[in-house]
Order: C-alpha cells, then sequence, then structure tokens
C-alpha cells in the first residue's frame, strides 16, 4: 500500500487523513456471441434483430448453399465470418471460440430456438462469479416448445449418468446454449485446425452434436464454477433441424465412456443454480 502523509490543517490544528480516491469501477466486459450456421439466411434476421447490444458477433458458416453469409453481412455489417474447416456443430463452434476476441463467449443457434435475449442474464452469472454458465430448460423458468419426449427421456437418462459417473448436478445435459469467459477455453481442448479426416463422416470426435456434452463435461472435469441459467427453448422458424435423437445419443453415450477415466481424477466445484427469467 502506498504511504499517506497525514496533514495538520492551520485552522484547526486537528490531524486530518486525505479521502482514499475513488474505486473506479470495474471495466465492462466484452461479449463475443458465435453463431454457427448451415442454411439459415431465413432464420439469421429474426436471430439478429433480438440481438442485445454485444461487442462481436462471429457467424460460422458450415457450407451453406443459400444466402446465409449475405444475409448475415447485410444485417450486421459489423459480423465476423469464418468458415469451418470440417463438420458438425461441434466443429463450427471450435473455429468460431479461436477467432473471439471478447472477454466472454456466449453460443447460441441460428435457428431461432434459443433466445438472444437471454444472453444478458447469462453474461450476468458470468460477472456475478461463475465460470460457465450453463443453459438449462428445466430449471424454474425453463421450458421448451421444441423438444419431443424421446428427446426429453433420453436427455433425462444421460443427465442423471453423468451426475452419478462425474459428481455433478446438471438438469439439462444435453442443451446447446452456454457462455463462458474466455481466459478458460483452453480447458476444453477444442482442436480448430486439424484438416477433415478421410472417410465418410469427415469428423473428428467432439465435431457434432456431442460437443455440448463435451464442454459440459470438460468444465466439470476442470473443476470450473458452473452456474446452472433457465433458458426457454423455441422452435425452430425455418427449415429442418440435422440433429438425430437416436445416432447423436449415441455419440453423447460414448463421449461420456470417453471423458470418464479422465473425469475421476478430481470432484468438480459445486454447481449452483440461478433463474435467467
Amino acid at each position: 500500500m502506498p504511504t499517506v502523509d497525514r496533514v495538520l490543517p492551520a485552522e484547526t490544528g486537528t490531524e486530518e487523513t486525505p479521502a482514499e480516491p475513488a474505486a473506479r469501477p470495474d471495466p465492462e466486459p466484452t461479449v463475443s456471441v458465435v453463431v454457427p450456421a448451415l442454411n439459415e439466411a431465413r432464420n439469421l434476421p429474426h436471430v439478429f434483430e433480438r440481438l442485445p447490444r454485444v461487442d462481436e458477433v462471429v457467424l460460422v458458416d458450415g457450407g451453406s448453399t443459400d444466402d446465409t453469409v449475405a444475409v448475415a453481412r447485410r444485417l450486421r455489417p459489423d459480423i465476423r465470418v469464418v468458415v469451418q474447416n470440417r463438420r458438425g456443430k461441434g466443429n463450427a463452434l471450435a473455429c468460431g471460440f479461436a477467432e473471439c476476441t471478447g472477454d466472454i463467449i456466449v453460443m447460441i443457434d441460428a435457428d431461432g430456438s434459443t433466445d438472444p435475449g437471454e444472453i444478458e442474464s447469462f453474461v450476468a452469472t458470468l460477472r456475478a462469479g461463475a465460470d460457465f454458465a450453463k443453459g438449462s430448460r428445466f430449471r424454474p423458468g425453463g421450458g421448451s416448445a421444441d423438444i419431443t419426449r424421446l428427446r426429453r427421456a433420453g436427455n433425462r437418462c444421460l443427465s442423471l449418468l453423468v451426475n452419478l459417473l462425474f459428481g455433478t448436478r446438471y438438469s439439462d445435459l444435453c442443451y446447446g446454449y452456454n457462455a463462458f469467459w474466455s481466459r478458460h477455453l483452453e480447458v476444453f481442448a477444442l482442436d480448430s485446425t486439424t484438416p477433415a479426416p478421410q472417410g465418410p463422416d469427415g469428423r473428428l470426435w467432439g465435431d457434432g452434436f456431442e460437443i455440448e456434452t463435451l464442454l459440459n463435461l470438460r468444465a466439470a472435469r476442470a473443476r470450473l464454477e458452473i452456474v446452472e441459467v433457465s433458458s426457454f427453448e423455441h422452435s425452430r422458424i425455418h427449415g429442418v433441424s440435422n440433429l438425430n435423437a437416436f445416432t447423436d445419443g449415441m455419440r453423447v453415450l460414448r463421449t461420456i465412456a470417453r471423458e470418464w477415466p479422465r473425469g475421476r481424477q478430481g470432484q468438480p466445484r459445486r454447481l449452483a443454480g440461478r433463474s435467467a427469467r
């Protein structure tokens, strides 16, 4: 601490300590939003219209054959467009994360299912002390207009399995609306540079919809402070989802099996819950 010189005013003869300078408020963290997109030109106007004020929007194009990129640039001239180097949502997110410059990274979908208006709640949760703000459709205040009974049952079973194996308390393992401090990006060890492998799949492990589970498991294994944020999932506005309940569910199950041996090295930190609505 710097030394404070005390002065003795001539009129009063009393000792006075100069007031400490007013504390400067913490600077607002910068926020980057990553939007993976494949043929989402008709959905982007709705998504971008609802975006709150953020510092950076990174659109990751998966080889769209419609006007996705042109529409994005027309709606947001400041947008950063990245072309993913492999296939799948996981690879798109990895490529987008690698290009972000913000203090906080938020991942949302381009089909209108994740509400951009909730971004402020995710950011507030991080600013309140969380390392990883995890969206949940199954906390009070959350919900879904899109999930089927089969997917709900599968998600519940997978969540229970992960909670048993990893000591977590996730209520919604497979939801893809999350945010985290960019300083923790290395925890997830995502590959955004390796070329697509030979073969019909053309993906590395983690390149598909199993990415949400992968992020959640590695956040827990790294003992990040994880806070669930209530979120409402809307139905896709236009187009058809590429998600397949059975094949992608099996990829999630294999991801749990792959991550579990490493997950036993330590217990995750407390997982709390907070409503976003």
